[in-house]
């Protein structure tokens, strides 16, 4: 075996449910990995419809809050205003929504769902249910409900104010 072959042969890192990467773990790192598991689920479930999960959750805000400003919609999909603006772009250069200056302080822009967006939409909500769909086979009707109370919880109790 070589030096670097040796040097690379550490440890076995457990899979994901298994030692420090499960019921063992720290609570925020296992919270992190489901984080991540259920994003990169939503990104092969999406991937054919040319939409990213944050792509997903800007449209579903600016469906369901008409007239959102990018500020609000970067506070509300926990993305920097930087993203937004990239995704806002992409998805105005697409068709998928519109800009319109507010109508009391103009350098506000105000976002709307195009009907291509709003199709869009609709398309990507089937296929992210089809996730929430998995989620929820994991776990009973009471454990989910337990679930979203304390995940509910746990970002009004720790988000910053």
């Amino acid at each position: 075996m070589n030096r670097k072959a040796r040097s690379q042969a550490g440890p076995a890192i457990p899979r994901p449910g298994e030692g420090k990467r499960g019921p063992e773990g720290h609570l925020g790192y296992l919270v992190r990995q489901a984080n991540v598991a259920v994003r990169a689920a939503m990104e092969r479930a999406l991937a054919d419809l040319d939409a990213t999960p944050a792509q997903f959750a800007v449209l579903t805000m600016i469906v369901a809050y008409p007239g959102v400003s990018g500020a609000a919609l970067a506070r509300l999909t926990f993305l920097t205003p930087q993203t937004i603006n990239v995704i806002v772009r992409n998805l105005e250069r697409g068709g998928a929504i519109q800009k319109s200056a507010d109508a009391v302080h103009g350098r506000i822009l105000r976002l709307q769902a195009t009907p291509k967006g709003q199709a869009l939409l609709k398309r990507c909500r089937v296929r992210v249910m089809e996730v929430e769909d998995q989620l929820n086979r994991l776990a009973g009707k009471e454990e989910e409900r337990v679930i979203r109370r304390w995940l509910s919880t746990v970002a009004e109790t720790l988000s910053l104010r």
